[in-house]
């Protein structure tokens, strides 16, 4: 399995729309750390992304399962960057194939 880093940007002004999204948004990923797909995710301080670390077999992969997160659906991702990362030093480091 690959380690991605993953970053969402949210759309400006969607706080709203964030909010009532959350809890599903929020479940799905709960459900995939349990799974060890997630190992960490969270959003940035200024309320503008988050940055989400994931286990996947490859890309696109991942990028399908991008597409079930419940804020892809409520519209409020403005963009995702996606890059595979090898953790070295920390936690994460006995994930790295």
């Amino acid at each position: 399995m690959t380690v991605f880093a993953v970053e969402y940007v949210y759309v400006a002004d969607s706080d709203a729309l964030r909010d009532e999204a959350r809890p599903a948004h929020r479940a799905w990923l709960g459900g995939l750390a349990e799974e060890n797909t997630l190992l960490a995710s969270g959003p940035y301080g200024d309320g503008a992304g988050a940055l989400l670390i994931f286990k996947s077999a490859d890309e696109t992969q991942l990028n399908d399962l991008l597409k079930e997160d419940p804020f892809a659906a409520a519209g409020v991702i403005a963009g995702i960057r996606t890059t595979e990362w090898s953790p070295i030093i920390g936690v994460l480091a006995a994930h790295t194939s």
